[in-house]
């Protein structure tokens, strides 16, 4: 009814001491970060900066690799790297048929000496230069390409750039969502062929037909060679599809959708790992996407606070409290009495901020009894500040006015319908609060709140006694007449 939800739940991420860790530790970013400080005055480059492919052998044997087509590709893909982020300086030949050279770039030294973040502002940058190379064409004879003149016929690969970063970013941002989903249960690593199906098969479609199986095989093989590029960076941990499921032309079977549960672990899965789920948010946050995380309002007011976890599940909120808590160097009374402050209000997302704001009260701890005090005759506030204090134990607490009651009963359901909770807890509620008043219906529709009306017809929808609900129907209509709606 009121919160603007954010397009996506908020996420725990590991401190960015730890992630800077992980990052140091992907075997991409480690292989470039040695050939970097490998290199010297006598090492060559190419044109475009590539080391040249005499130096190839060399460069695997250093990395511990073999000497081999195979190590010769892992050496060039980590010298690549190592340009892209920074940690080498290459200059061009002057001459067209000359070789440039290399040096330490300045990012090098930040690996060891600079802080977390300028470790994780490289390895982002790593990231998107992965990002790039797993989302290029996948060349099968480049010769076909180039014309007679020396020119590239780009058209002729039949790819679009922008098309296939947004797949990977809209795969990479579902695998996001299911990581997060229902409050961190889905932690598990995801099929892959349901990872593909999930950007493929429309979501109104019941049985898939065999040409939307064919999109999603096609997709899946595609998805397969990029996890693999992805691994070395350290963003997901990838079991991939097994090669003896290949079929002639490099697709996996069609029925990999639906098969067996006990097989579909060989047709790949995958999992996005704590530097995976950093990474992937930091290209959302990139992109304009609203991915909050916990931790964002920790610097913010109360106001900013109460609204931002207005939507929230109840553990991220109370961990996002308790961070903000934390940091609030005035102490419980005054960070009690900021929140109390932030959640008067009569307009629609009032009753939600007051439900957080008790909420954020429990963890404030007895010394914030002075604030909670300051506010009993506060009709907004004042029945809230008697809940709590009578919650932790406080003595000489007065009785509420019963005008005050009403109010209270009122709020509190018009918070917990904008909270969309479960609906039997909702129904519980409605029932408790009503029974706790004789004669409740027929003073109730007096209150002035905004919600009174809207509150009493659902009131009147969920009540399971019939005279209840009717008694509850008729004071929704006398709180209308009464509001002149």
């Amino acid at each position: 009814m009121s919160a603007e939800r954010p397009s996506l739940p908020p996420v725990r991420l590991n401190s960015e001491a730890e992630l800077a860790r992980d990052a140091l530790a992907a075997p991409l970013l480690v292989r470039a970060v040695r050939l970097a400080r490998w290199a010297g005055p006598d090492t060559r480059v190419g044109a475009g900066g590539e080391l040249v492919e005499a130096q190839l052998p060399a460069a695997a044997e250093h990395l511990g690799l073999a000497a081999d087509e195979d190590g010769a590709a892992y050496a060039s893909e980590a010298w690549r790297l190592a340009v892209d982020t920074g940690l080498l300086d290459v200059t061009d030949p002057e001459e067209e048929d000359a070789e440039g050279t290399a040096s330490a770039g300045e990012n090098l030294a930040l690996l060891t000496g600079g802080s977390p973040q300028d470790v994780l502002s490289i390895w982002l940058d790593g990231l998107d230069a992965v990002h790039a190379d797993a989302t290029a064409p996948v060349l099968d004879d480049f010769t076909d390409l180039v014309g007679e003149d020396g020119s590239i016929d780009f058209d002729a690969l039949d790819w679009d750039p922008e098309a296939e970063a947004e797949f990977l970013d809209g795969v990479l941002g579902n695998l996001y969502l299911l990581t997060l989903a229902d409050n961190g249960a889905g932690e598990g690593p995801v099929p892959l062929p349901a990872l593909a199906a999930s950007m493929i098969v429309p979501d109104d479609m019941g049985e898939p037909t065999d040409d939307i199986l064919e999109q999603v095989s096609e997709a899946m093989m595609r998805l397969d060679d990029q996890f693999r590029l992805l691994e070395p960076i350290g963003i997901v941990e990838y079991r991939p599809v097994d090669e003896a499921l290949m079929v002639e032309e490099g697709e996996a079977p069609v029925d990999a959708v639906g098969g067996d549960e006990d097989d579909v672990t060989r047709y790949g899965m995958v999992k996005l790992t704590p530097l995976g789920l950093y990474g992937v948010r930091a290209r959302m946050l990139e992109a304009g996407v609203d991915a909050p995380a916990v931790g964002d309002l920790a610097d913010k007011g109360a106001d900013a606070l109460l609204d931002g976890i207005a939507l929230y599940p109840e553990s991220t909120a109370r961990a996002e409290v308790k961070l903000w808590l934390a940091g609030y160097a005035d102490g419980a009374v005054s960070a009690a009495a900021e929140l109390l402050a932030a959640a008067r209000g009569t307009d629609e997302g009032g009753p939600l901020r007051r439900l957080h704001c008790q909420q954020a009260l429990a963890l404030a701890g007895p010394e914030a009894e002075p604030a909670v005090r300051a506010v009993l005759g506060d009709r907004e506030l004042g029945g809230l500040a008697r809940v709590w204090l009578a919650e932790h134990g406080a003595a000489d607490v007065p009785a509420p006015p019963e005008d005050m009651i009403f109010w209270l009963a009122i709020d509190t359901i018009a918070a917990h319908l904008d909270a969309d909770g479960e609906l039997d807890e909702l129904q519980g509620l409605i029932e408790g609060l009503s029974a706790q008043h004789n004669g409740f219906f027929d003073e109730v529709w007096r209150v002035d709140h905004p919600a009174t009306a809207d509150v009493l017809e659902v009131m009147g929808r969920l009540h399971s006694d019939k005279k209840a609900a009717k008694e509850a129907r008729k004071a929704a209509f006398k709180a209308r007449s009464r509001a002149g709606g």
